[in-house]
């Protein structure tokens, strides 16, 4: 029997919910994407809210700003990655708020990792240092995620850049700030091809900076969440 479209319309809402009275859970919310325009193309990034909670809420607080518009990208290195966010187009460093905690464990046992596309923050070499800006992985960039820390208090043995050591205290490999990489908050779904040219920009030397500036200044005209 084929239903009529007003039946269909009444039957389709009940239905609904019945799925979420039997699974008791409503259908998942989409992540937060956010669209960059930029003056070499437009890009967009899902935001991984719920797998970097600090992170992404501190970056989705400067979108809502508008903190990243007229901001540029400064630091452009071809088969590593793009970085932007922190400078005006007079090189000129904006002020932000405060720095927030370090939570790249917390996403890489969520699997977000820096590879080809990811979105993870800057940041000095101390770990709790990120504000404003970051950076989009154009390769795959394991170098930069947290390293795994075995089981144990003390670990009986620690593998790190070819030396081996034995039954370390567990808290002096987990506070040890290289060891704690680059927090990945996100990954671009869409206009990547805008972000490998980026990428591929001739640079040199501008404003503070003694290389790796794009000699074409590459602008973020404008920053906005459009999902959900």
């Amino acid at each position: 029997m084929i239903c009529s479209r007003r039946a269909l319309a009444r039957f389709l809402p009940a239905l609904a919910l019945s799925l979420v009275a039997l699974t008791g859970q409503p259908a998942q919310a989409a992540e937060p994407q956010v669209k960059f325009v930029t003056s070499e193309g437009d890009f967009v990034v899902e935001v991984a809210a719920d797998k970097a909670p600090k992170t992404a809420a501190n970056f989705l607080q400067y979108v809502r700003d508008g903190f990243y518009d007229g901001t540029i990208f400064h630091r452009v290195i071809p088969n590593f990655m793009i970085q932007g966010g922190g400078f005006d187009e007079h090189y000129a460093k904006k002020p932000t708020r405060a720095p927030i905690a370090h939570e790249g464990r917390v996403a890489l046992a969520h699997g977000l990792k820096n590879v080809v596309g990811s979105i993870a923050m800057a940041r000095t070499a101390d770990p709790n240092s990120a504000t404003s800006q970051f950076f989009i992985n154009v390769a795959n960039n394991a170098q930069l995620d947290p390293v795994p820390i075995p089981d144990g208090d003390p670990v009986p043995e620690f593998h790190y850049l070819g030396q081996t050591y034995k039954n370390v205290p567990r808290a002096n490999l987990v506070s040890n700030p290289q060891l704690l990489g680059y927090t990945v908050f996100g990954q671009v779904v869409s206009g990547m091809d805008t972000v490998e040219k980026i990428s591929h920009l001739a640079t040199g030397a501008a404003g503070p900076f003694a290389s790796d500036v794009p000699k074409t200044m590459v602008v973020i005209r404008s920053a906005r969440i459009i999902q959900p």
